[in-house]
């Protein structure tokens, strides 16, 4: 079930994008009067096709679906001597170069539109986020090295009100202000409300945010989590490891082992991690401290799994091969972060959304040149499967996450189609820029060499990402 829900998620995310794109490319080139042959979604053989319109415009479905074109009246691939002289004047080459560029510039401008109708619907309806309230891990990696946050001096509780003198209150404009403080290799200033003493200030520094993977998790990396509740008992199953040890709904759990616990997935990360073995729970029950013992019941699961979960490995070497051994009570604890909503009115939706189109598309060219440059890895290019896989998961979390998901990839696909590749639109572009300049357009000849190296370079750029969606699944 979950297969086939990635796949429809997938389908529909970029089955409307790309019609949106190459409708982008139609209506403008109707405006300019020039004559539509067939509008296409996917590419090579037609499986579909009806005629409807004044010039009875052929709409198609082709049998590859990662992609779609608008084929005009064009004098490189059709024979004029059959044309009438109506139809010479709708042929493409025959317009003047701003008609051309405003034809080809369409298809992309109708994807960052379509993200901004969309962010802009989102902020004006309100979404619901994680507060900017954060949790400190005082240590990350495989070397439990000091994380950047404790040492930067914040601490759990502590609610980042600013990074950079740009306000943040939800989870995700934090996380979006560091990216873009790591990606202008500044520092990261942040302004924070702590309870009950105050505001302060920390930073940190750009050497700290440099190695980060920005596709990855950037704030985990740095050492900050989502601020949970405190760790208090919601519900307790009967007959579980939990009810035989006398645990209670509303016991506030302080430690395991006298390791201090401060939300419940620590004490569920230390649960998980003792299979078997006997631990001795703290807790504050009605105002008074008890201490219960108690023996997670051991449970295996295959690894994947397990680790999807955040399961330790098992150091047993009698356990399955590629499986892990976990500990658990049959108990619910809190868990839920603080969340709120974030409503804005139309105008500032308008402006929040073009902010937001203009910063992805801004953080998505910066890549690209670090790519060409060796400062970020080849490895941040994704295919088809990335796009499915995300495409499913966001789905599965909401509408709101799946609208949000369709817009950074609209923003994706107009930024890729304007690079100045040949066969993409903006190499049209960078071709009719030319023309501009020098008042003749580009030789043919050069035009059908760079073509080819285009076609080359797409090719390779496909089979690098498909390359890397496997390494990811596998």
């Amino acid at each position: 079930m979950n297969f086939l829900h990635t796949v429809v998620a997938f389908i529909i995310c970029l089955g409307s994008l790309i019609t949106i794109h190459e409708l982008g490319h139609y209506l403008v080139a109707r405006w300019c009067g020039v004559k539509v042959l067939r509008f296409s979604i996917g590419m090579g053989k037609v499986v579909w096709s009806r005629r409807f319109g004044p010039d009875q415009t052929e709409w198609a479905v082709s049998v590859l679906p990662l992609g779609g074109y608008v084929k005009m009246l064009d004098a490189r691939d059709t024979d004029l001597a059959t044309l009438s002289e109506a139809d010479l004047q709708r042929e493409f080459t025959r317009q003047n170069v701003w008609k051309r560029i405003a034809i080809v510039a369409a298809g992309p401008l109708a994807n960052f539109l379509i993200a901004i109708v969309l962010f802009a619907g989102l902020f004006m309806v309100g979404v619901q986020e994680p507060a900017s309230k954060v949790s400190v891990l005082p240590t990350v990696g495989a070397q439990l090295a000091p994380s950047a946050a404790a040492v930067a001096g914040l601490r759990s509780g502590d609610m980042v009100s600013a990074v950079n003198d740009q306000p943040v209150t939800a989870w995700s404009e934090l996380r979006w202000a560091l990216v873009q403080a790591a990606i202008n290799k500044t520092d990261a200033r942040l302004a924070v409300e702590r309870a009950g003493q105050g505001h302060y200030n920390f930073v940190l520094p750009a050497a700290m945010l440099a190695g980060l993977d920005l596709d990855g998790d950037v704030l985990g990396d740095l050492g900050l989590g989502v601020a949970r509740p405190l760790p208090v008992v919601q519900q307790v199953i009967a007959g579980g490891p939990a009810a035989r040890a006398g645990l209670q709904v509303d016991d506030l759990l302080l430690a395991v082992d006298g390791v201090p616990v401060a939300d419940g997935l620590a004490f569920i990360d230390i649960i998980r991690a003792a299979p078997g073995r006997s631990v001795q729970v703290q807790l504050r029950r009605a105002g008074q401290e008890l201490t219960l013992a108690m023996v997670p019941q051991a449970e295996v699961l295959a690894a994947g799994k397990a680790a999807a979960k955040g399961a330790n490995q098992d150091a047993n070497p009698d356990s399955g091969k590629g499986t892990v051994t976990v500990g658990k009570i049959s108990a619910y604890i809190a868990l839920a972060p603080d969340m709120i909503k974030v409503v804005s009115s139309p105008p500032v939706a308008l402006v929040k959304a073009l902010q937001r189109v203009w910063d992805t598309s801004l953080l998505s060219v910066k890549m690209v040149g670090k790519m060409i440059t060796g400062e970020a890895s080849l490895k941040n290019v994704t295919g088809p499967l990335t796009i499915a896989d995300y495409a499913g998961q966001t789905a599965r979390m909401g509408i709101s996450s799946y609208l949000s998901f369709i817009a950074f990839i609209s923003i994706s696909l107009g930024v890729m189609n304007l690079l100045p590749i040949p066969v993409l639109d903006g190499g049209h572009l960078l071709y009719y820029s030319l023309e501009v300049l020098t008042g003749r357009p580009v030789p043919e000849r050069f035009g059908a060499i760079a073509q080819r190296f285009g076609i080359g370079l797409l090719l390779t750029l496909m089979l690098l990402a498909v390359f890397n969606d496997i390494v990811r699944l596998l």
